[in-house]
């Protein structure tokens, strides 16, 4: 049975689907746990880290956005705030590639 209370929710989600170098793993998972307690600060932000079961190096870094006014003050951190830029520059360091990035928003 569907909750209605959540229908019109304005949540968004961001699924980072990546893919670790795989000298870096552990390296990876140490910096998202120094790294996640700033990405969420402003409040409305969760991150969580998914992997892939068929491969280890695989993973999505899924951020979820209390609302649109949120993740839109978010996009605005990652562009000029110079702390969250030189978290991305380490975080991308960490990668084998770049990241897919797919943005969604709740309807239910």
């Amino acid at each position: 049975m569907l909750d209605h209370g959540l229908l019109g929710t304005n949540m968004i989600e961001l699924h980072l689907r990546v893919q670790v170098k795989p000298d870096c793993l552990e390296a990876f998972r140490k910096f998202l746990l120094e790294a996640i307690p700033f990405y969420e600060q402003p409040g409305g932000i969760k991150v969580r880290l998914l992997e892939d079961s068929s491969d280890p190096t695989c993973f999505i870094e899924l951020v979820e956005y209390t609302n649109e006014e949120i993740y839109q003050q978010d996009q605005l951190r990652v562009e000029s705030d110079p702390t969250m830029q030189h978290y991305l520059e380490r975080w991308r360091a960490l990668l084998e590639r770049p990241p897919e990035v797919e943005v969604y928003r709740r309807t239910l």
